[in-house]
C-alpha cells in the first residue's frame, strides 16, 4: 500500500456530509459508497445538484421537459436507496453550467443552511483521463471549482453575500473537503459492506445507466479495494482544511 494514502477511518457520528455536483447520478458515481457508509456510521448526508440533467439522452422521443422530471425522480430515488437525508436542485441547464458568483452565492447559502462538516465535488482540475480514456464534462469541472470557491473563502467570510448573514446564514466553516478525481488520490473508502448501496443507487437512475456500467462500476471498485486490503473502495483527494 502507497504510504502516502491513508484508509478513513474518521469517527462519522454526528458529522453532517454536502454533495454538491453537477447532474444527477454524478455523487452516485463518484462518492455513494462512501456516504451511505458514513451515514451507517451516524452522519447526516444531503445532495445539491445544479444543473436539471435535461442534455443525457439520445432516444429521439425524449423532450427535455420529460427528461428534467424523470431524472428528478430517479435522483431522489437513489438517494433514499443511500440514505441521504434531502436533495436539492438549483436546475440550471445541463451543459451551460458556468462558474459565476451567482452560482457561488447558492452553493454558499447551503453550506450556512446545512452547516456540513464534510463537503464532496468534483476535482476540477480533471480535464480527461488517459488511463480511463474520456474528457471530463465542462459542468463537472464547473461545478467543482464553484463549490470549492464556496467552501473557502465564501461561506466562512462574514462580509462576503451580507444580505446572507442578514437572513440569519451565519458564516461557515467546511472542516473537510472531498474531491472525486478519478485516477489520484490521498484516501480510500471501504465500502465492502455499502457496495450493493452504491449500485442499487446507480440502478435508480434507469435513463442513464447500463448494466455494463454497473459493471464497469464494481470492477473498479474492486481493483481500488484489492490495492488496500479490502474487497471494494472508492477513493478521493482529501483536504483537512484549517479551522
Amino acid at each position: 500500500m502507497d504510504m502516502n494514502v491513508k484508509v478513513n477511518s474518521e469517527d462519522m457520528k454526528g458529522k453532517i456530509i454536502l454533495g454538491v455536483a453537477a447532474h444527477p447520478d454524478d455523487l452516485d458515481f463518484g462518492a455513494s459508497g462512501a456516504v451511505a457508509k458514513w451515514i451507517k456510521e451516524g452522519a447526516t448526508a444531503y445532495f445539491l445538484i445544479l444543473t436539471d440533467g435535461s442534455k443525457g439522452s439520445a432516444e429521439k422521443e425524449m423532450t427535455s421537459e420529460k427528461l428534467i422530471k424523470m431524472r428528478r425522480e430517479e435522483q431522489m430515488n437513489a438517494s433514499k436507496a443511500l440514505g441521504v437525508k434531502d436533495v436539492f436542485f438549483l436546475g440550471y441547464p445541463d451543459t451551460e453550467l458556468t462558474v459565476t458568483l451567482e452560482l457561488k452565492k447558492q452553493i454558499v447559502r447551503y453550506i450556512r443552511m446545512l452547516k456540513p462538516d464534510i463537503a464532496i465535488t468534483m476535482d476540477p482540475t480533471v480535464l480527461y483521463s488517459i488511463t480511463r480514456n474520456f474528457i471530463n464534462h465542462s459542468d463537472h469541472r464547473a461545478a467543482g471549482i464553484a463549490t470549492i470557491d464556496s467552501v473557502f473563502p465564501y461561506a466562512r467570510d462574514r462580509l462576503t453575500f451580507p444580505d446572507l448573514e442578514a437572513e440569519g446564514l451565519e458564516p461557515h466553516k467546511v472542516k473537510t473537503l472531498y474531491l472525486i478525481n478519478f485516477d489520484d488520490y490521498n484516501e480510500v473508502i471501504d465500502i465492502s459492506n455499502t457496495l450493493e448501496h452504491k449500485l442499487a443507487a446507480l440502478r435508480a437512475h434507469k435513463s442513464q445507466i447500463t448494466e455494463e456500467d454497473l459493471e464497469r462500476t464494481e470492477i473498479r471498485a474492486r481493483e481500488t479495494g484489492e490495492k488496500h486490503g479490502f474487497s471494494h473502495a472508492e477513493h478521493f483527494i482529501k483536504l483537512d482544511l484549517p479551522a
